[in-house]
């Protein structure tokens, strides 16, 4: 679905945030990226939803190469891939079937998406979209007035209504509490699973990456440090990932904790 070969992103105060990148993402495929902040894991996300262009290397979106693609192409890619932000990006004045709606703003005209917010189109989709995440009930609630958590939930549910081939979620989870954590990268993983959608995600939590994702990417300095699966994951490969974020042997033994905790099989340590 995704293919990136010796990707590198240049900001124009020279920043590197994403530095000869290689990496294939294959359709319906679940991938957890991990990584300390400033690692480069959101500009990468940003490539991948074709927000941000690569300033050398290539890009290719089920195999059509991005860089060739002329606007009105490239903003039918961006259709198929819908991204969930940590930020939820949703208008809080307006009602929740509104946000919900605004999935379909990529195939609907002007016209139409401005009628539907004086009286809102497909109604049930909606609600669809509203009961598969479990809040039903608050098809007509006001935004600004749902917790953080119902709000994460009204955005995953406007990406349902999307209907896109593959979901981004960046840092989806970084604002709720652990068991809604818990409950949400679960009920985004079954969804992708349900509809064979590629399902990519950016993790603060690493017990969470390895406990729900058969495959793992360690993101450093804007480079790929290791892609494994959960078995393959030890607390020597998660220290050098997060290598100056703790104290070596503090920072060792809590990645030990998070692996016996998740019940992946780990290599012994000597």
């Amino acid at each position: 679905m995704f293919e990136l070969d010796n990707v590198r992103k240049v900001f124009d105060d020279g920043t590197v945030a994403v530095d000869g990148l290689t990496l294939a993402i294959g359709r319906g495929e679940h991938v957890a990226f991990i990584g300390p902040s400033g690692a480069g894991k959101t500009t990468l996300f940003r490539l991948l939803n074709l927000t941000l262009r690569p300033t050398s290397g290539v890009l290719r979106l089920d195999g059509l190469d991005i860089g060739s693609l002329s606007d009105a192409q490239l903003r039918a890619a961006r259709r198929r891939i819908g991204t969930i932000y940590q930020q939820h990006n949703l208008v809080g004045r307006l009602r929740v079937v509104h946000n919900v709606l605004a999935g379909n703003l990529g195939r609907w005209s002007t016209l139409t998406a401005v009628a539907s917010l004086v009286s809102p189109r497909e109604v049930q989709g909606a609600q669809r979209a509203l009961a598969q995440v479990g809040i039903p009930e608050k098809l007509h609630a006001r935004t600004d007035g749902l917790s953080g958590g119902q709000q994460q939930r009204v955005a995953i549910a406007r990406v349902l209504v999307q209907d896109p081939d593959s979901i981004l979620a960046d840092e989806p989870v970084s604002s709720v509490d652990p068991s809604l954590a818990t409950f949400i990268v679960a009920l985004l993983r079954d969804l992708s699973a349900e509809s064979r959608k590629t399902l990519v995600m950016n993790l603060h939590s690493v017990d969470l990456a390895l406990q729900y994702f058969p495959r793992i990417v360690g993101i450093r300095e804007g480079r790929v440090l290791f892609d494994e699966a959960p078995g393959k994951v030890s607390a020597d490969l998660l220290s050098t990932l997060y290598a100056g974020d703790a104290d070596e042997e503090t920072q060792r033994d809590r990645f030990d904790e998070i692996l016996s905790v998740s019940g992946v099989c780990r290599p012994l340590r000597p």
